[in-house]
C-alpha cells in the first residue's frame, strides 16, 4: 500500500498484521501497533525527540550484560513490572503471593538443607532466621516446591555485582517440606540504590525521583501443577515503603521483622540481638514454568554507581 497520509499509515500497518497465524500475536502487535501509533500522535513527537528515544532503547541494550539487566530496571522504573504481577496473579479475595522478579535473579543457586545459612562470605548485618510456608488457595500445605531466595549485602549490592562477594553469596534453593515449609538463615536486609548509570538513572533524575529500594528478600517458588510465583517481602520499618524507586511494595507483601534481644537463637553461636521473619506464601494451580534470568554472571570490578 502507498501511504497517503499518517492515519492511512497506521491503518496499512494494521492490515499487513493479519498475515500472522497466531491469533494472540496477531493481538498483540496489533495493539501495540495502535497504541505506539496513538502516544505519538498524542504527544506530536518530533524528529529529535524520535531520534533521542530511538538512542535510550537502544543503550537499554548495550548495558544489559550477564551482570546487569538495565532492561528489566527500566521495566520496573515505568511500574510495568507489577502491573503485570497485579494483573495475572490471585484475586482480591483469593491473593496469590506474586511481586516482581527484579533484575538480580541468577539460575542455578546450590541446592541446601531447611535451617542452613545462606551467609557465605563475611557479610555485616544482624542475624536474620527466616520461616516460609507455602499453601495453596485452599491452605493446603504444597510439599515439595523448588524455591529459590536471594537479596543484597548491606552494601547495597547482590552478589553478582560485588566481586569481593563470594559466588552465591545471599543466595540458596530450598525445597518445601511435607508441611509446606521453608527455613534458612541469613542477615536482615537493607534498602539500597539501584543502579542509576544508565537511562533509568537518567529517567529518575529527570522526574526528580531517588533511586531507593525499600528493604526486601526474594523467593521464586516453582512447583509443577502450580502456577510458578516471584515474590519481594518488604519490611515493615523501611521509611520508604511508599516511594519506592521499582513500585513494587504491596501491602500484602509487608512482613514484619521480629527483633530478638534475649532470647536463644535457633542456632547457638548467634549471642547478638537477631531477627525472625515468617510469611505464608500463597500459590494457584497452572502453569509450572522459570522465567529467563536477568543476569547469569558475576562482574569483574564493583560498578561505577549503584
Amino acid at each position: 500500500m502507498i501511504i497517503q497520509d499518517e492515519d492511512q499509515l497506521t491503518a496499512a500497518v494494521l492490515a499487513e498484521t493479519e498475515r500472522a497465524g497466531d491469533p494472540r500475536v496477531k493481538e498483540i502487535i496489533q495493539a501495540l501497533v495502535r497504541h505506539l501509533h496513538d502516544f505519538a500522535r498524542e504527544v506530536r513527537l518530533t524528529e529529535k525527540e524520535f531520534d533521542t528515544s530511538i538512542n535510550i532503547v537502544t543503550r537499554l541494550g548495550q548495558l544489559t550484560t550477564p551482570s546487569h539487566n538495565e532492561v528489566r530496571l527500566m521495566a520496573g522504573s515505568l511500574g510495568l513490572s507489577t502491573l503485570v504481577a497485579l494483573m495475572n496473579n490471585g484475586s482480591e479475595d483469593k491473593p496469590t503471593s506474586a511481586n516482581l522478579l527484579g533484575p538480580f535473579w541468577r539460575q542455578g543457586s546450590p541446592t541446601m538443607n531447611n535451617g542452613e545459612s545462606i551467609v557465605r562470605s563475611p557479610t555485616d548485618g544482624p542475624p536474620l532466621f527466616f520461616t516460609g510456608r507455602i499453601v495453596d488457595t485452599d491452605g493446603t500445605s504444597v510439599v515439595g516446591a523448588e524455591v529459590d531466595v536471594w537479596h543484597a549485602s548491606p552494601a547495597g549490592l547482590y552478589e553478582n555485582q560485588d566481586p569481593e562477594q563470594a559466588e552465591w553469596n545471599l543466595r540458596g534453593k530450598f525445597f518445601s517440606d511435607e508441611e509446606g515449609v521453608f527455613t534458612f538463615r541469613s542477615i536482615k536486609p537493607s534498602g539500597y540504590p539501584i543502579p542509576i548509570g544508565g537511562p533509568v538513572g537518567d529517567l529518575l533524575a529527570a522526574l526528580e525521583r531517588h533511586p531507593f529500594r525499600p528493604a526486601h528478600l526474594h523467593v521464586l517458588i516453582c512447583k509443577q501443577g502450580y502456577k510458578t510465583i516471584a515474590s519481594q517481602l518488604y519490611s515493615h520499618d523501611d521509611p520508604i515503603l511508599e516511594t519506592d524507586a521499582q513500585f513494587g511494595v504491596v501491602q500484602s507483601l509487608i512482613g514484619t521483622y521480629v527483633r530478638h534481644e534475649n532470647e536463644s537463637a535457633p542456632d547457638e553461636d548467634v549471642v547478638e540481638p537477631w531477627y525472625s521473619l515468617e510469611f505464608t506464601f500463597v500459590v494457584e494451580p497452572g502453569e509450572a514454568w522459570l522465567p529467563t534470568p536477568p543476569v547469569s554472571a558475576k562482574r569483574d570490578s564493583k560498578p561505577d554507581s549503584a
